[in-house]
């Protein structure tokens, strides 16, 4: 009989350090000031990037509907994160944009994530966290980050 554990317990456990990484997040997030911020939206802002989008491409980019792409910005709009302008290159397309709120949100999300992962290698040691780290690059595919989780995740 093998000591190894179950082949399941793989994604659970990766599944359950991001999420740990990811409420730990927001849980100092919403001590900074952002405390309407869910996970979802770190999808979306890291889509709209530095030169904005349209809710058509920030579908496309997430894996959900222009519909969900649509209310999601909505609901960040109110919020303060992005807003919403004509295209300057082309007036009949209306680009989502980040605002500062938005901006501070992704500076202090990856100071965030820099504490955490400083957490996790006191914890692991500074060696083993980049074994894993290297490991995990060995086993993911080298393209960029995805950001279609949210579809991905939803069935979409």
């Amino acid at each position: 009989m093998s000591n190894d554990p179950p082949g399941y317990e793989l994604p659970l456990r990766l599944l359950f350090g991001f999420r740990s990484l990811i409420d730990d997040l927001h849980a100092e997030l919403a001590r900074q000031g952002h405390p309407d911020v869910r996970p979802m939206h770190g999808f979306v802002f890291q889509a709209i990037g530095q030169d904005g989008t349209t809710a058509v491409e920030l579908g496309r980019a997430l894996g959900i509907s222009k519909q969900a792409a649509g209310k999601t910005i909505d609901a960040l709009e109110r919020l303060g994160y992005v807003r919403r302008e004509r295209d300057p290159g082309d007036g009949r397309r209306m680009l989502v944009r980040l605002t500062d709120r938005g901006g501070d949100c992704l500076i202090k999300s990856a100071r965030i994530f820099d504490q955490l992962r400083a957490q996790w290698a006191k914890t692991l040691g500074t060696l083993r966290l980049r074994a894993l780290e290297d490991d995990l690059r060995k086993v993911t595919p080298p393209q960029a980050a995805r950001l279609d989780m949210p579809g991905w995740i939803s069935g979409q």
